[in-house]
């Protein structure tokens, strides 16, 4: 699915606008933050083995942090790009250009690429010495934390606080720039009008909706709920529901899309 919306966009010039620009690039990593996990997982399944190397299982948690968090930044670019289209549509042209589109989404890229880094860094450098058990079908830092025996996984759990912060801060931005949205939304007298404008936005917040509620109840939920068969199924949606399904969401009534597919 992400394949298909990947390649329709780049080959057809009608979908050549930010729009579609930033679509291609949320495919992109969702394409890539699928193909991290899940693909291990099913090969170690045919061949009845749990194990992953160690720079593998270093491989995993940059890769996750960076697709994931890249994501999280892009729906963030996203949301400010419905808003100017639907509440700043005399300056579209000149706020959403190719320069200040690709420039956001290289801002997006790179910010998550430098977190990502941090991240396995400090993780991997903490000294684990409680066995080499993982258990969850992929690398996970609460997982690998379970495993250090020093006060140093401290930092970490530091990173993963001002990691909350910024989640929330971008949270907030999306928040803000919907409300803004459907109250302009809401003042468009023709109700043909008002149709388009929420078919435009509404699967954008579906899958923030979908992005957000997934990671947020992975790791907020209570640990009287925490059990290996309650963890593995939290940690499949967040992981492994939104990049399957965000294609199906964005495509169901685009038009556009699906002529061009």
């Amino acid at each position: 699915g992400n394949g298909l919306i990947i390649t329709a966009v780049a080959c057809d010039h009608r979908l050549h606008t930010p729009m579609y620009f930033f679509l291609l690039n949320l495919s992109l990593l969702d394409l890539g933050s699928i193909s991290t996990t899940v693909p291990k997982s099913m090969a170690n399944s045919l061949r009845d083995t749990r194990a992953i190397s160690y720079s593998g299982c270093a491989a995993q948690v940059f890769l996750l942090f960076f697709l994931l968090g890249g994501e999280y930044c892009l729906l963030t670019v996203m949301a400010y790009d419905r808003y100017v289209a639907i509440c700043r549509p005399l300056h579209y042209g000149t706020l959403m250009g190719t320069r200040a589109c690709v420039k956001m989404t290289a801002a997006a890229w790179g910010s998550s690429f430098l977190y990502s880094v941090l991240h396995t860094a400090n993780t991997f450098s903490i000294p684990l010495c409680q066995g080499n058990t993982v258990d969850q079908f992929f690398c996970e830092v609460p997982q690998i934390l379970k495993l250090s025996c020093s006060d140093s996984y401290l930092r970490e759990v530091g990173l993963l606080v001002v990691s909350g912060c910024l989640i929330f801060g971008c949270f907030i931005f999306i928040v803000l720039s919907y409300v803004q949205i459907f109250t302009a939304v809401l003042r468009i007298p023709s109700e043909q009008g008002r149709h388009k404008a929420f078919s435009m936005c509404l699967p954008h917040l579906a899958v923030v909706s979908l992005f957000v509620t997934t990671d947020v109840f992975a790791y907020l939920k209570p640990p009287s709920l925490s059990s290996p068969a309650v963890d593995l199924v939290v940690t499949i949606l967040y992981s492994v529901v939104p990049p399957a399904v965000n294609p199906l969401i964005y495509s169901m009534r685009n038009k556009e899309l699906k002529d061009a597919l």
